[in-house]
């Protein structure tokens, strides 16, 4: 009879890991100490002396990036990896050393768990942080806010200068305008440069978007500032320099920002025309190119999951549950998920709202019932992932298919969409997966609160200019 051997493992970022060696839930030995390097690792493969390298279950939790060389080195050497969230390891070992927390008891109460909650472990797969498109949708998920507070401190700036400077850059701040914010903020010098070679400037940075009329509109706002700052003996109310100065080292990091963001932006095209090939994710409504590479990297393989249930679990998007008896309360979701993903998810179903009859049928309803705009664009999130991830799993393309169910091309999809949202209340219930899963039915409710709600309009998006960076669809 083949003996269970479980190693666990109680990863550290700074310090030297710790093993235990259990067979069958009795220790073997325990308290082993080892870097991560090739050789600590060949001695520690050495000491196992394993007939079958695919008797031994590594049992890890997911400590930062440190646990990734590890699971990764151990799956390539023939052994079974398993991971247990940090949260249930947590709770087991409350249980397990009352009084004492140390990694000697980490690491056993690892090699343990198997035999303790088997169903609390989930077998790696994929490469977690070290998938490129996982890592890199992220990172420009971070350089687009940092972008977002970079243009907030650059408006109040600019606000010092007057309505006038607004009213000639625009909102959004594109390129030509981070160019000549970062070199002529100052109004004297904008006045001293001239309307001619302001005009050329202007023509070479926007690509001939901007010409004579935005140099005017320049050369005005600055004497208009200098009359709003002027004082009773000619001399300026304000440093002007020492503002253009730090007006300049805003616009800079805009500037830097800008091109990162390009870079990474075709980086990702190219990750995910490899990641999804046919273009799955891509065809969901709602989903652009940056939305779908964020989608494809954060849930990476469908069919790591258990279910569909667990990968609507993952975005956190499900309600909180409290079950006793005959008595069931659904709170707030979670959030127990990846935020990046459910941001992503919120977004594309706020747009697909917009082309899906489907989804703008289900949306009717629930602003009918008894919810507001916010709460009704979670639940089309929790079912666009779910459909999403249906297809993905099939290998097929999402189908756009009317209330009743009959297919509909892209050019009938808009028109769709505007009769389900100017249906009755009732409508017709879809399915959860569309095309690729049966239709399961939905609970419907109403409130005269929620009848009210629904006559006035969807509420604007948080941030103007965070909404410009993100890929819609």
């Amino acid at each position: 009879m083949t003996m269970a051997l479980t190693l666990g493992i109680d990863v550290a970022v700074r310090a030297e890991h710790q093993a235990t060696l259990a067979r069958d839930g009795a220790t073997v030995w325990r308290g082993r100490k080892f870097w991560t390097r090739p050789a600590d690792l060949e001695r520690l493969w050495a000491d196992l002396d394993l007939p079958d390298p695919a008797e031994l279950t590594v049992v890890v939790e997911p400590t930062r990036n440190a646990w990734i060389v590890l699971a990764e080195w151990f799956r390539c050497h023939g052994a079974r990896v398993v991971m247990v969230p940090t949260t249930q390891s947590a709770d087991l070992r409350k249980y397990y050393s009352k009084h004492t927390k140390n990694d000697r008891i980490d690491s056993e109460l690892l090699a343990r768990l198997p035999l303790l909650h088997p169903e609390g472990l989930r077998e790696y797969s994929g490469q977690g942080p070290a998938d490129s498109l996982r890592r890199l949708v992220k990172q420009r998920s971070t350089m687009v806010k940092r972008r977002v507070a970079v243009f907030a401190r650059l408006d109040a700036l600019v606000e010092l200068l007057g309505p006038a400077w607004y009213a000639v850059l625009g909102s959004n701040y594109g390129i030509a305008a981070l160019e000549f914010l970062a070199r002529y903020a100052d109004p004297h010098a904008v006045i001293r440069l001239g309307r001619a070679r302001l005009t050329r400037f202007l023509i070479a940075r926007s690509r001939g978007a901007w010409r004579d009329d935005h140099a005017a509109g320049l050369i005005t706002a600055a004497r208009e500032t200098l009359a709003l700052w002027g004082t009773g003996d000619g001399s300026d109310g304000m440093d002007f320099a020492e503002l253009a100065e730090d007006i300049a080292h805003e616009a800079e990091q805009a500037l830097f920002l800008t091109r990162q963001i390009r870079q990474i932006d075709e980086r990702v095209a190219n990750l995910y025309a490899d990641a999804d090939p046919a273009g799955i994710v891509a065809s969901a409504p709602g989903v652009g190119a940056v939305i779908s590479a964020v989608i494809a990297g954060r849930i990476g393989d469908p069919h790591r999951f258990t279910s569909l249930a667990a990968i609507r679990a993952y975005t956190g998007l499900v309600p909180k549950v409290n079950q006793s008896g005959v008595s069931k309360v659904e709170s707030s979701i979670t959030k127990a998920g990846d935020p990046l993903l459910r941001e992503m998810l919120c977004t594309a179903a706020d747009q697909a709202r917009r082309v899906d009859p489907q989804f703008a049928a289900k949306y009717q309803r629930l602003m009918v019932g008894d919810r507001h705009h916010e709460s009704a664009i979670c639940h089309l999130a929790t079912h666009l992932v779910t459909r999403i991830a249906a297809c993905m799993r099939a290998g097929q393309p999402y189908a756009l298919r009317d209330v009743d169910g009959t297919p509909i091309t892209e050019a009938e999809d808009g028109r769709s969409s505007r009769r389900a949202t100017r249906s009755t209340r009732g409508g017709a219930k879809t399915s959860d997966t569309g095309g690729c899963v049966s239709a399961a039915s939905r609970r419907r409710t109403r409130s005269p609160r929620s009848r009210d709600a629904l006559q006035q309009p969807s509420p604007p998006i948080p941030s103007l200019r965070a909404a410009r960076w993100l890929d819609l669809g």
